[in-house]
């Protein structure tokens, strides 16, 4: 169609799709079928279990692992192989677990789809397939139903759509027949219905201008499929890091291997000082455990409510610098609640209906509120529940005055009159618009009495609609008549159909979805630990702006589209500034987005409607709720709130900066534990010695990095985590302070163990079982005491981790396994005697002094 059918006369839509109100035959709707395909998202590409499980293995520290393997084998080394088979293997499984459950985002889209839908050919209502529907169906709908695909109206009788996860619009929406500007945002185009959204009240037809792909839902599944997952920082340096280390392994063997064979070492046994030189090098354990100490963080963050769907995205909160969070149900409690009441120029806040008997004409606009709706205290169209549920909170039996009050007969709300009335014996009441309910009314409810509505009082009426407003609240008046000779009756059917002029007008109603009383504390945090907060909602301005004022939030204000209208360049100045996107549509959320990632941020989106699936899979953190959120927003998200609470965003924010700590502290002690094995390895090499061959290096990384750096996940966390600013992405894990640690330290294992070396070799021409065991013993200890030194750095109480203690001690366990028990062949060690460990003893004494100068000066750093 040339023009878009939200703006056309519903006949006009209908003639430009070639159908009738009738709806189409049978023989046009087969050929509709094949030039427009079946009514449902695509699948797109899904990644088997099989690409899956070969995508963990697509890492560089993983292939120098399984080099190393190969060449253990061939130089007869069958248990370094084993040992690094297992490991590769056991960081494969992880990584396939969480990578399979992430799949399925476009499968929840096409679970969105109806399975059957009501539709007119030739005349006649048929129940059929709901991808069986064609562009030019003509559609029937009742309370109840899932739309089937985007359809303009063109019959609708007080038709109410819930379209929140669609737009965000946080009530139902009035539908109606007529065109709407052709600049009408989604959220206000009441004469369409779009696929995915439910029907609330009422029933109504459309004809379908969009099927399958082609419908919102369809373009929302494009975007999705279209969006590439992105690294997240620590993923990205782990990456980089891996690919460092390997190529430089690589050169280092290919530097050895000739020069140790010119020299006259015979070549496996060049060979095998290759393989200890890439295992010394190759955090091998570093994927296991940055994994196992996520998943701790995971535990702990899901016993604060949030469910982490990605590991690395814990790391990443800590890097977040600016959230753009929803409002409704987010910030907000996510339903209608009554605000204030006003009755004859007195407005009465709901703090002020707590702890006493409401006044007489207060109670009298709740009873007359709640007799006229149709809501339950479990359920029903969100205004009127508020009204229920205020009466219920305010001492009001909801069920005795119902049953008090029979309904003997109703004139249902309707999008064209604005109001529903009920009739309760001799009283008739009305509850609606403000401004046509007034026009109904010809006395207002005082102190005194009834009183005359003159026009003076009715612009004090019109005033404090406008007050409530104002304040973002939505406002429903409530009159009633004990004469019902007012009704006015249908001259065909004699239905109620409509008023007189002649009611008493008793109060305004004003509600809100109110603040949650938490996040105003929250906001406030994580604005003073350097995150920005903005707030992202298809909303209206009055409301957004109304409850941004209220949480802390500033005014600055932009509107969808605005958004749509700016150039990248003009959006990425404007999104540093704007505190609020009110009215923004799918597309205008990944445009903010986008702007603020291109401005150098990283950003967390929160969401929880299909509208905020693309958004939410393109955010470097993508935040769902759990509880209103839907299965397209959960699937596209790194972390799902199970309160739906932002408060808890802030404690996961927390969570994973501490987390980042623990992982700085021991990527930190790996990699300074590695460049200290590399440089024995290599320097005692050059001398004619093979020192610590692979497996003891495995053994010593296992010992190390193993259950002792995964304990370091549990340290808890320090007590300015929340006042430092967000850790710069681009700067690093190992940054400068790391490799200050890494240097300083390294040198100084180095020394001390060459030293050790030395003196156990007492001038023997090849390296003995005795040297070589007191080199191994020795750097494992060390590599202990190394690790409480770090903790020290980061003002980590040296006592506070008890898992900690249990690791190191079961280590050192085990290391005296394979000095006292027959394991000791295998290792090629030997028993130490009582002397030998107060050598070792010295050496830790000796390394402490030295260890703590280096920390002392990478904390002034």
């Amino acid at each position: 169609m040339s023009e878009a059918a939200h703006t056309q006369p519903s006949g006009d839509v209908i003639s430009g799709l070639d159908s009738e109100s009738d709806g189409l035959s049978p023989a046009e709707v087969r050929t509709r079928r094949d030039r427009h395909g079946e009514n449902e998202i695509a699948q797109g590409n899904k990644r088997t279990p099989l690409d899956i499980a070969v995508a963990q293995f697509d890492s560089a520290l993983i292939w120098v692992l399984v080099a190393a393997a190969v060449l253990s084998v061939w130089a007869g080394h069958t248990v370094d192989a084993v040992l690094i088979a297992v490991i590769v293997v056991g960081n494969g499984l992880f990584g396939f677990v969480q990578d399979y459950r992430a799949e399925g985002t476009l499968e929840s889209l096409r679970e969105l789809t109806a399975p059957t839908a009501t539709v007119r050919r030739d005349g006649q209502s048929v129940e059929v397939d709901a991808t069986e529907l064609v562009p030019g169906d003509v559609i029937e709908l009742e309370s109840g139903d899932v739309v089937p695909a985007d359809g303009r109206l063109i019959e609708q009788r007080s038709l109410e759509v819930d379209e929140a996860a669609l737009t965000g619009e946080s009530t139902p929406v009035s539908k109606g027949t007529d065109p709407v500007t052709a600049d009408a945002p989604l959220a206000e185009r009441e004469s369409m219905v779009y696929k995915g959204t439910n029907v609330t009240r009422g029933s109504g037809a459309a004809v379908l201008t969009a099927t399958g792909m082609e419908t919102e839902v369809g373009a929302i599944a494009r975007q999705l499929a279209g969006t590439e997952e992105t690294d997240t920082p620590l993923q990205a340096e782990l990456d980089t890091l891996g690919r460092t280390l390997g190529v430089g392994v690589v050169v280092l063997a290919a530097l050895v291997v000739p020069l140790l064979f010119l020299r006259g070492t015979e070549l496996v046994q060049a060979a095998l000082t290759a393989i200890s030189l890439a295992v010394a090098a190759v955090p091998e354990g570093l994927p296991a455990v940055v994994t196992l100490t996520l998943a701790l963080g995971v535990r702990k963050m899901a016993d604060e409510n949030a469910l982490v769907r990605r590991l690395p995205a814990v790391e990443a909160l800590g890097s977040v610098d600016v959230i753009c969070t929803d409002k409704t149900g987010t910030l907000t409690e996510g339903r209608m609640s009554v605000s204030r009441i006003w009755v004859n120029d007195s407005v009465v806040d709901r703090d002020e209906m707590d702890g006493g008997p409401l006044p007489d004409r207060v109670a009298a606009v709740l009873r007359a509120g709640t007799l006229c709706s149709d809501a339950t205290l479990e359920e029903g169209d969100p205004t009127e529940q508020a009204i229920v549920m205020a009466a219920d909170e305010y001492g009001i039996d909801v069920e005795r005055l119902r049953a008090d009050n029979p309904r003997t007969d109703e004139i249902p709300f309707s999008s064209e009159r604005k109001w529903m009335g009920t009739v309760h014996g001799d009283t008739v009441y009305l509850k609606g618009a403000p401004e046509v309910i007034l026009s109904k009314c010809s006395h207002v409810l005082t102190d005194s009495g009834q009183t005359e509505l003159t026009p003076a009082r009715a612009e004090q009426i019109r005033e404090q609609v406008g007050a409530f407003a104002d304040d973002a609240l939505r406002v429903l008046a409530v009159a009633y008549t004990e004469d019902t000779a007012v009704i006015e009756r249908d001259d065909a059917t004699g239905d109620a159909d409509d008023v007189s002029d002649d009611l008493l007008f008793a109060g305004l109603v004003g509600m809100i979805d109110p603040a949650r009383e938490e996040v105003a504390d929250a906001i406030a945090a994580t604005e003073r630990a350097g995150v920005a907060v903005k707030m992202v909602t298809g909303d209206n301005v009055r409301t957004a702006t109304a409850i941004a004022g209220e949480l802390g939030l500033g005014q600055r204000v932009m509107e969808g589209h605005e958004v749509e209208q700016s150039s990248k360049e003009a959006l990425g100045e404007r999104v540093e500034s704007v505190d609020v996107f009110a009215r923004t549509s799918p597309d205008h959320k990944v445009r903010i987005l986008q702007a603020l990632q291109a401005n150098g941020h990283t950003v967390a989106m929160t969401g929880d409607g299909v509208n905020d699936a693309p958004a939410l899979k393109n955010a470097d953190i993508g935040v769902a709720m759990g509880v209103r959120g839907t299965d397209v927003a959960k699937q596209a998200s790194d972390v799902i709130l199970l309160d739906d609470n932002y408060a808890t965003i802030e404690r996961a924010i927390e969570r994973g900066r501490a987390i980042f700590d623990n992982v700085w502290k021991f990527v930190g002690y790996l990699l300074s534990a590695n460049v200290a094995e590399v440089a024995i390895v290599f320097i005692a090499s050059l001398f004619g010695y093979l020192v610590l061959p692979a497996v003891q290096l495995l053994w010593i990384n296992l010992l190390t990095d193993g259950l002792p750096a995964l304990a370091l996940g549990a340290d808890p966390k320090s007590s300015d985590v929340m006042q430092r600013p967000p850790r710069d992405p681009d700067r690093g894990i190992v940054d400068r302070d790391m490799l200050g640690l890494i240097g300083g330290t390294g040198v100084i294992s180095t020394t001390v163990m060459l030293g050790l070396l030395l003196v156990t070799l007492a001038g023997a021409p090849a390296v003995t079982p005795y040297a070589m065991t007191m080199v191994f013993t020795g750097f494992v200890f060390l590599e202990f005491e190394k690790l409480y030194v770090i903790r020290w750095l980061r003002e980590t109480p040296t006592l506070s981790n008890r898992w900690l203690a249990f690791a190191v001690g079961g280590s050192i366990l085990l290391q005296l396994a394979v000095l006292y028990s027959p394991l000791n062949v295998y290792f090629g060690t030997v028993p130490l005697e009582l002397t030998d460990w107060g050598v070792i003893g010295g050496v830790l004494l000796l390394a402490l002094p030295l260890y703590l100068a280096v920390a002392s000066g990478v904390k002034r750093l």
